[in-house]
Parts: structure tokens; C-alpha cells; sequence
């Protein structure tokens, strides 16, 4: 386990970078008032953990220097506010257009995302299809496992919902996403747990189809 004063150090310097733009170890060790040897083992951390880059810059006289400037995972350690806008937006759609109109823009984004995601999942199985479904909801943070029942029947879980402000307001969110999957899948999927109804987590009971 990372020791707690190496962790703030390391937030510390990310925090610098955030503010200051591109730093070299020289700047941050005079403004941590650290030794060189312990800011170069924070960096060589960050660097290792994608957090950092750096380019190497040619000075007028003596060796180059490298300066680092934050990756784009970094960013993910910044506060960021976007579910506060999406509820502002959809609130004064619901208020000039009616709630239909944002119902109509919810429909729309599934549409979008089944036509991306059919494209992935082409001349694909049914198990492979599940397979990759999880994968998908992985990569768009929802901490997704699959749990295989019978070779025709799974159970997808997800433990985390990025989406949860605004679906907690606009159930026809979860309604999308259980339609969605069952597009993509063509089979049939039954939501049994719903984080926004204050279940642990979103539960999807998916069966094959019997052709």
C-alpha cells in the first residue's frame, strides 16, 4: 500500500501541473522544498501510472531538461460537473418542449449507440455478443461482470452507474438501456435490480432466443 505522504506528494504535484502548466523537476522541487531524488521518485511513479508525460527542451547553454505536463487520465482527478449541466439542459428541454421531448432525446442516443455498437458485434454469436456487451459497459464505467446460468442464460450485473444523477431524475434512461440490449443481443433481457430504484446495483437476466 502506497505510503499517505507519498500519495499527497504525488496529488501535490498533480495539482501543480493542473494550475502551472508544464513544470521541470528543478521547479518542482524548489516549490515542494523536497530533494531531487524524492521528486524524481514521484515522477517516475506518475509516469509509470500514465498520469504524466514529459518532453524533453532544449535550453541555450547546458544539458537539455525535461518538463511534464499532465496525461489525459490525469484529468480524472479534478472535479468535473458534467451531470450538473446534462440535468440543467434536459430541465429546460422538459420545461420550453415537455418531457416527451426529452424522452425523444434519450431515444435518440440508444438509437445512435445500437447502430455503433451492432457494427462491433457483427457476425458475432450469441455468447460472444454477451461477451462483448460487457466489455462495452466495462469500458464505459459501469464495473460490469457476466455470470453464466445455463449455456442459453446470463446474468450482466453493474455495480456502477456514470449516468446515475440524471437517471435517478429521468427513469427513461434505464428504459433505454434495457431496450438497447436487448437490440444488440436480440434476446430477451429482463432488468431485476436498478441502482436508481435503490437496488446495490443494475441486475439484467438475459436469455437466448428459441429460434
Amino acid at each position: 500500500m502506497s505510503d499517505p505522504m507519498d500519495l499527497s506528494t504525488r496529488e501535490t504535484i498533480l495539482h501543480m501541473l493542473k494550475t502551472q502548466g508544464d513544470l521541470s523537476a528543478k521547479d518542482l522541487t524548489e516549490q515542494l522544498g523536497i530533494t531531487t531524488m524524492a521528486v524524481r521518485r514521484h515522477i517516475s511513479t506518475l509516469e509509470k501510472d500514465n498520469f504524466i508525460s514529459s518532453t524533453l527542451i532544449r535550453q541555450p547553454m547546458g544539458r537539455p531538461t525535461s518538463v511534464y505536463r499532465l496525461s489525459e487520465e490525469a484529468e480524472h482527478f479534478f472535479p468535473k460537473k458534467y451531470h450538473a449541466v446534462a440535468l440543467d439542459l434536459l430541465g429546460e428541454l422538459a420545461d420550453e418542449s415537455g418531457q416527451a421531448s426529452v424522452d425523444r432525446l434519450f431515444d435518440r442516443r440508444k438509437e445512435s449507440l445500437a447502430k455503433k455498437y451492432e457494427q462491433r458485434m457483427q457476425s458475432m454469436t450469441f455468447e460472444e455478443k454477451v461477451a462483448v456487451l460487457t466489455e462495452i459497459q466495462n469500458e464505459n464505467g459501469y464495473m460490469a461482470d457476466l455470470v453464466q446460468q445455463s449455456e442459453d442464460e446470463y446474468i450482466l450485473n453493474e455495480f456502477n452507474c456514470p449516468i446515475s444523477q440524471i437517471a435517478n431524475q429521468y427513469q427513461h434512461a434505464c428504459t433505454c438501456e434495457l431496450s438497447l440490449f436487448q437490440t444488440l443481443l436480440g434476446a430477451d433481457v429482463r432488468r431485476t435490480e436498478c441502482l436508481a430504484k435503490g437496488d446495490r446495483k443494475c441486475s439484467y437476466h438475459i436469455r437466448k432466443q428459441i429460434e
